[in-house]
């Protein structure tokens, strides 16, 4: 596996821990829909959360959160509507994302940002 493909597990590894810590029930991993797909699908409450995950080993480039341009933004909706239909979801639904910063050798930087807009 590509080293890249390695942090990306590893972020996501911590994103789904860190999300059961809170009480939210994860109900999907990597799940996808064609050439679309989504990082964890979990249940908070009485809310479906779409979440992606960015996980990068610095910020010297930037925040992991502001890779997430116009077209993958584009692409994340159009799996989240493949989603809710497939599944017949009637809850609300919201769409985080969880930011990660660090890597194995070192202590990670969460950041959860709740209820963003795909578009």
């Amino acid at each position: 596996m590509a080293a890249h493909n390695e942090l990306g597990k590893w972020g996501e590894d911590i994103a789904a821990a860190y999300l059961r810590g809170k009480g939210y029930v994860i109900l999907e991993r990597d799940w996808k829909s064609g050439h679309h797909d989504l990082d964890i699908v979990a249940i908070d409450k009485d809310t479906l959360v779409i979440i992606e995950v960015k996980t990068r080993q610095s910020r010297l480039f930037g925040a992991p959160e502001e890779s997430i341009d116009y077209k993958k933004r584009r692409n994340l909706q159009l799996a989240v509507n493949h989603y809710v239909k497939s599944h017949h979801v009637n809850t609300p639904v919201r769409f985080d994302i969880i930011s990660i910063v660090g890597t194995t050798d070192s202590e990670p930087e969460l950041d959860h940002i709740k209820d963003v807009a795909l578009i």
